[in-house]
């Protein structure tokens, strides 16, 4: 009877036997996913799709009101040495910006020169022209005045800080910290891959489909913006996901094809696409399951992540799939090509290596006590995640060496109203405008003798156009991120309902950085338990399913845990304490980025499947051949062990590289993913998992072994003879 083989193989028979149709299918699906894409363009989460609770109820009552939002721009005179400001040089240094700047026709208007409280300082307000998104891109010449007053003045320091000059500045440095890091992390990347094969071709081959992978999901992540908003951080996650599992599915492809084509099988592609192709498919699964979670957190940013992560695996996993075996039939042996001849040697050293059985010998000969020990040392490691703060990412997280986060702080400690603002938002019947404006003055002139709000400027009340939504903003001199900011809020969100609670038919609610970072981190406290609930539920189940054991489902998902767990605790106790500031080059706020937890949990859960999946399959054949339990552990991991290790430091290297960005949420998430890639392919594979399976034994498998695979049959030789009978 003739067995029907998997899609896996089917697919792969079919591109291997037709390699410039599989090719250019693939080319034309990749240009079309930018062409439609790049015509598409972007729908971003507006600020009103963005916001949960009470400060989310507040932006769309204010979104509702359509006011118009021109781009600000605050002009600071300052002394260079500190102190005191001269009356008459700060007039004529301000008298000369708005000479300056009223010629320019990107300005729209100019305010009158505010001097500050304390003396210290001047200020300019200027208006521009034009819409708030591309203000950054029309701002340099309001910057070339700046510049041309400081020069004119000598001793005074002029800054500029306001929509276009704040995005411009920070735009620029971080534009540069994302160049570089995909600078340094193509390069590296295929270094690695060089050191795996020892040869160019089968080095620059899994980089080329992770970077073609990373194009299409990037134009396909558009056109579904239109359905779904996306984030702006959405480019940076597909592409951190698409080169880690990107390389990774083609690394085990390529590598089982490579190890089959020595034994001198010639159906070595279809093997691959059986053995390797199926892990592709699990491991595929088991990411966009785990992603999928995030769309239970209830909030527009984090389905955008889920979005992106899930589109750019299942493009990863369809090149794998169709593109990598026409690739490897038409390269046949050339794929081996141009040899690097010590790397050469290295990567096709014959016989078993020796390093792999002596690291399992505890793991197999003492099961018991190596996952005591082992499991005792990630509990330790995951201690510090008990004492987890979180916190919103703000200002004070940037780097003081950008010059306009410094100006900033120049400008918030002369002028508290320029720094942390809540807003109040009214919405009510228009006949009802005036006893609106009248419960908002009076708000307004409560906060007056409170030191928790900032009396530097009086609170201007904006109506809509249609008079039914009214806005005030109400400032704070402290910190977003400081017990003064939240105790202000408090105290604001008490007297609103006093003073406004009385207009009838009103609804009313406070925003502003401090509302939004409570209500975010409230939201996901609340949620976090029910989508680690959904991940860790659907992980059982689909390796349930995919093993048809409950033994490697429910170990799976305590093993992912515990890895997790430990990642976390390196995480807290390298970024809530100060001794690794000088090393990673921050400053510690002493808490985490909130939104960093859920998304972590859910990102290293499912790359965490990448190994872990591979290395069971590996064991399970091993397993399904008849070798006891021990042996199988040994052989799988054994024989697994150079393409798992070199997939681990392709995303340990990738991972890292955002540790070195500018941004401390972004130095977490790569600190965080690459501790727990370290964890997953050195402690869990080493020690926690091989002990435990020998510890479980033949329970590995209940309720039955593994299926005995079918005789091998010998077809005619496809795609990969080609090349070789030409060189013959």
């Amino acid at each position: 009877m003739k067995i029907k083989k998997p899609v896996t193989v089917r697919v792969a028979r079919w591109s291997a036997r037709r390699p410039w149709a599989a090719i250019g299918l693939w080319t034309l699906f990749v240009g079309l996913c930018l062409a439609l894409g790049g015509a598409a363009g972007t729908n971003k989460i507006s600020d009103a799709e963005s916001g949960v609770g009470e400060s989310g109820r507040a932006g769309r009552i204010a979104a509702s009101g359509r006011f118009p939002e021109r781009p600000e721009e605050s002009v600071l005179i300052t002394r260079t040495e500190g102190g005191v400001l001269d009356a008459r040089t700060a007039r004529a240094a301000a008298e000369d910006v708005v000479r300056r700047m009223r010629a320019l026709p990107e300005v729209e208007s100019l305010g009158r020169p505010v001097r500050s409280p304390d003396g210290t300082a001047v200020l300019v307000p200027v208006t521009m022209k034009g819409d708030a998104e591309s203000a950054d891109r029309r701002v340099g010449p309001l910057l070339d005045q700046s510049a041309a007053v400081q020069r004119a003045h000598p001793g005074l320091r002029v800054e500029q800080v306001g929509t276009g000059s704040t995005a411009k500045g920070l735009g620029e440095t971080l534009g540069e910290d994302f160049r570089r890091a995909e600078f340094i992390s193509l390069p590296l990347t295929l270094l690695i891959m060089l050191v795996v094969f020892g040869a160019v071709v089968a080095a620059g081959v899994p980089v080329a489909l992770a970077l073609s992978s990373v194009a299409a999901a990037t134009g396909l992540s558009a056109l579904v913006s239109h359905l779904l908003p996306a984030t702006g951080a959405i480019g940076n996650v597909i592409l951190l996901m698409g080169m880690a599992v990107g390389v990774d599915y083609s690394l085990f492809y390529l590598k089982r094809e490579r190890e089959e084509r020595r034994r001198g099988r010639p159906d070595a592609i279809e093997i691959a696409a059986e053995t390797s192709g199926h892990t592709v498919v699990v491991s595929g699964v088991t990411v966009v399951v785990a992603m999928a979670g995030l769309y239970l957190a209830g909030e527009a940013t984090f389905s955008s992540l889920a979005t992106g992560a899930i589109i750019v695996v299942a493009v990863a996993v369809l090149a794998s799939l169709t593109v990598l075996p026409a690739l490897l039939a038409r390269l046949g042996r050339w794929v081996d090509r141009p040899k690097v001849p010590v790397l050469w040697r290295l990567s096709m050293r014959p016989g078993e290596s020796r390093l792999w059985p002596a690291l399992l010998r505890p793991a197999l000969d003492h099961p018991a006590v190596t996952l005591a020990v082992s499991t005792a040392l990630l509990l330790l490691l995951a201690v510090p995640a008990l004492d987890m703060r979180l916190k919103q990412p703000g200002s004070d997280d940037l780097s003081r060496d950008i010059p306009v986060v410094r100006a900033m702080d120049r400008l918030t400690r002369a002028f508290p109203s320029e720094g942390t603002v809540h807003q109040v938002a009214v919405r009510a019947p228009a006949d009802r405008s005036g006893e609106v404006e009248a419960a908002l003055g009076a708000l307004a002139r409560r906060t007056a003798g409170d030191a928790l709000f900032a009396h530097d400027r009086r609170p201007r009340i904006r109506s809509s156009a249609d008079r039914r939504v009214h806005v005030v903003d109400i400032a704070t001199p402290h910190t977003p991120n400081s017990e003064g900011a939240r105790r202000s809020l408090e105290r604001l969100r008490a007297w609103v309902p006093q003073q406004v609670g009385g207009v009838p038919d009103a609804e009313y609610a406070v925003t502003g950085k401090v509302a939004e970072g409570v209500d975010f981190t409230g939201h996901l406290e609340r949620r976090l338990p029910l989508v680690v609930g959904f991940v860790l539920l659907l992980t059982l189940v689909t390796m349930g399913a995919i093993f048809r054991s409950p033994a490697i489902a429910l170990s799976t998902t305590l093993l992912n845990l515990l890895s997790a767990g430990a990642a976390f605790g390196v995480l807290v106790a390298v970024f809530q304490h100060t001794w690794a500031e000088g090393a990673l080059g921050f400053t510690s706020s002493g808490a985490v980025v909130s939104w960093l937890p859920l998304f972590l949990f859910v990102m290293l859960f499912g790359l965490s499947m990448d190994y872990h999946v591979f290395v069971v399959s590996r064991i399970r054949e091993a397993a399904a051949r008849g070798l006891s339990t021990r042996d199988a552990v040994r052989d799988g991991i054994t024989r697994s062990a150079g393409v798992v290790t070199s997939a681990a430091i392709v995303m340990v290297g990738v991972f890292s590289i955002f540790g070195t960005l500018s941004m401390v949420e972004f130095k977490q998430l790569g600190v965080g993913l690459a501790a727990a890639i370290l964890i997953d392919a050195v402690v869990i594979r080493v020690f926690v998992l091989p002990s435990l399976m020998a510890l479980l034994g033949p329970w590995n498998w209940w309720p039955g072994p593994p299926a005995r695979p079918a005789p091998p049959r010998v077809p005619a030789r496809i795609g990969a003879a080609t090349p070789d009978r030409r060189r013959r």
